[in-house]
């Protein structure tokens, strides 16, 4: 079905328009048929008013089913393509998320992607029976980059799924029997803490460090089993060092946080890869914990392995944030700071 079938469908005109001294002014209304208005409109309007933000020139009424959009011509018409995609959109996924709105309505990639069903298939099913897919047009390529390539580097924002996305993959590996382990390991560098200080020994240390690997696998694999898989080494958990002299084969591995890794630890990582592995390799480059004497070997390596056969490299940004709204906003006001102080500098 294309875009203009799909319009014609959910969409009346009002049969007056009005010309003025340079622009025709219009009105349409979108019918949401079949479709509860608060999926799509939010409780209180919430949803309604973040899709308004989007199209300061449109002005939305909604009553019941129906949405009515006036203003130039041109711009309702553009607005009542993309809200006919969205409604496509909750008919082929059954859902829509506050977070998905800027997304659907903004990125045309995403949109298209949306369109040709590339969202639908499910990486593996959580816990709680809800599938968990790949939500944005690059975690979409990371899922379609790891067919191809047995090295993967993801790098990008906060927020951006990255590291979830490569746990639900190695999961999904896990239970067809395409791996025999999980590995998931993190460099043991402090944000701005000291794990000395933290009471136990050295497991109760790094143990609250690695909490967001634990985190993701609980939501992917029932807690008996993930216990059952950690007590006989089918799931490891580790911080970086603990890599050193290992021959990792047949093992899906994911180093998290690599930014923080140095030249020498990322080359040693590396150099374990060991026969039908997978490597994924996750980073935020903004967010270096290194002393500033020590180069990040994320960067180096994303330098030297690009074109090598067999390694993908991913950028993700600000629209694949998949948290909560602000964390977008959050991100583009640091990113507009460190731009304004490079071009000072």
């Amino acid at each position: 079905m294309n875009k203009n079938s799909r319009g014609h469908n959910n969409l009346r005109e009002n049969s007056s328009e009005r010309t003025g001294e340079e622009r025709q002014m219009t009105e349409q209304v979108i019918l949401l048929d079949g479709i509860d208005p608060l999926v799509m409109l939010g409780p209180n309007n919430r949803l309604l008013e973040q899709i308004q933000g989007y199209y300061p020139k449109v002005r939305l009424i909604a009553r019941g089913n129906e949405i009515k959009c006036m203003g130039e011509a041109d711009e309702v018409s553009v607005f009542a393509a993309r809200m006919n995609e969205l409604i496509e959109y909750y008919r082929r996924y059954n859902h829509i998320e506050e977070g998905d709105l800027e997304r659907l309505l903004l990125d045309d990639n995403h949109m298209r992607s949306a369109a040709s069903g590339d969202f639908e298939d499910a990486l593996v099913f959580g816990t709680s029976g809800r599938p968990i897919r790949a939500r944005t047009v690059n975690q979409l390529q990371l899922v379609k980059e790891y067919t191809n390539n047995d090295l993967i580097i993801a790098e990008g924002p906060a927020g951006t799924g990255k590291t979830y996305t490569a746990i639900a993959l190695a999961v999904r590996a896990l239970k067809n029997h395409e791996v025999k382990k999980i590995v998931l390991t993190r460099p043991a560098v402090e944000a701005g803490e000291r794990l000395g200080f933290l009471p136990g020994d050295m497991k109760d240390k790094l143990d609250p460090y690695l909490q967001p690997l634990y985190d993701a696998l609980h939501d992917m694999i029932p807690f008996r089993k993930l216990e059952q898989w950690i007590e006989d080494g089918t799931v490891q958990i580790a911080p970086l060092a603990f890599m050193r002299g290992r021959t990792l084969e047949s093992c899906f591995v994911i180093l998290d946080e690599a930014q923080n890794a140095t030249v020498s630890q990322l080359k040693m990582f590396l150099t374990r890869m060991g026969v039908s592995s997978k490597f994924i390799l996750t980073g935020d480059t903004t967010q270096i914990d290194l002393p500033k004497r020590n180069e990040s070997g994320l960067l180096q390596a994303m330098r030297l392995l690009g074109g090598i056969e067999g390694i993908s490299i991913i950028r993700f940004d600000e629209r694949d944030i998949v948290r909560h709204r602000l964390v977008k906003h959050i991100v583009r006001a640091y990113d507009a700071s460190e731009k304004q102080r490079n071009d000072e500098q």
